[in-house]
């Protein structure tokens, strides 16, 4: 290894659009401004760029080729980048995206190979031998997974990585951080009663909540399922199948039991409204609700086929949980305040230490042994 250097580092960042809603873009924005505030120097190189979230970076238009197709629109990005860096002089290039340029890729995402390997024979042979889309799919993959360095936004990423692509060094997870002043119990303690006293909540009812807008896949048929008389579930988000989640909470032969609040402009008040956090997902690569309800000092129930599951100590911060009898057992645990008060407290400390503060410094002690191993080499490259 190079001789650790501390010095300011100058990275290009890549991402095709760099603004503040999605998961993955985030995440980009969040740790880019962070490692610029920190002093380095930031060359963006992306297609969209949100007004005010790139100020004090050089940023680089990227041309946008070939919208038509999701997969050929990401080969162009990698194609154009490459172009523009081909005699670049960056102490280090972090892409966001699939490409084959970059000296760390963050791998926000499953591997595509993943659902592949999941196909049936016949599905599966067609995928990667006659399907351009998924051949494509695969080489820009296998070229981000060759990259000198990886960073999985959770373990179970590495899981997948290591398991499809064999690959055992230089991975560094750095989850999603929260921002733990945005989302902080004292906010959710001083707007409990008026949260609750919009959405007809009684003092004495339980409220679970869900955040998600992938309905099926984060599981919220399960958790209909599981809500118990007394109980009230507010689900947060567009979601899809909106009739069939609708009649499935109509069985219950509650009224007014499940709320659908749909898109809203500030997440809080339902974390304020909110006495627990669930994500019954069953595939999900992180899943920040939960982060973001722990942050407000809630206790979370999750399936363990999250990858934010691995921030969930089992009766500690919070439940985890394989199936729905395991989800009930967990909410029924939660129907004591004092439970719930002991939980919660845990669950935001588990929050301060997983800041966008401690995501960055991952990324910047990668950085910097990426730029100490380039400068330990004859050519510096």
């Amino acid at each position: 290894m190079g001789e650790f250097i501390s010095a300011r580092l100058k990275i290009a960042v890549l991402i095709k659009r760099f603004i503040a809603t999605g998961g993955a873009e985030r995440y980009a924005v969040e740790v880019t401004r962070r490692l610029l505030q920190r002093g380095h120097m930031i060359d963006l190189y992306a297609r969209q760029v949100e007004t005010g979230l790139a100020p004090d970076m050089e940023v680089v238009e990227v041309p946008d080729r070939l919208r038509f197709s999701s997969v050929l629109n990401s080969w162009s990005f990698a194609a154009e980048t490459a172009k523009c860096l081909r005699d670049s002089a960056y102490d280090v290039i972090l892409s966001h995206e699939r490409g084959h340029c970059q000296d760390l890729a963050v791998i926000h995402t499953f591997a595509y190979k993943l659902g592949v390997e999941n196909y049936s024979l016949l599905k599966k042979l067609n995928s990667i031998y006659l399907s351009p889309r998924s051949w494509l799919h695969l080489r820009l993959e296998r070229q981000q997974m060759a990259s000198p360095w990886l960073v999985p936004a959770s373990n179970t990423i590495k899981t997948g990585i290591q398991k499809y692509y064999g690959r055992r060094s230089n991975i560094r997870i750095a989850t999603p951080g929260v921002d733990i002043d945005w989302f902080h119990p004292d906010w959710t303690r001083q707007h409990r009663e008026m949260a609750r006293r919009a959405e007809g909540i009684r003092a004495d009812e339980l409220v679970v909540l869900f955040v998600g807008s992938e309905f099926r896949r984060k599981g919220l048929d399960m958790l209909i399922n599981a809500i118990e008389p007394g109980t009230k579930l507010l689900v947060v988000g567009a979601g899809e199948r909106h009739g069939y989640y609708r009649r499935l909470a109509a069985r219950k032969g509650e009224p007014g039991q499940v709320l659908f609040k749909g898109l809203v402009d500030d997440v809080r008040r339902y974390y304020a409204a909110a006495d627990v956090v669930a994500l019954p997902s069953r595939k999900e690569a992180f899943g920040m609700s939960v982060l973001e309800g722990m942050a407000c000092g809630l206790p979370v129930v999750c399936s363990d086929a999250a990858g934010v599951s691995a921030l969930v100590t089992d009766g500690a911060n919070g439940y985890l949980f394989q199936d729905t009898a395991g989800l009930q057992a967990a909410l029924s645990k939660l129907k004591h305040p004092e439970m719930r008060r002991r939980l919660g407290h845990q669950a935001r400390l588990t929050a301060v230490d997983h800041a966008w503060d401690a995501t960055t410094d991952a990324f910047e002690q990668v950085c910097r042994q990426i730029a100490a191993d380039k400068r330990s080499r004859p050519n510096g490259r």
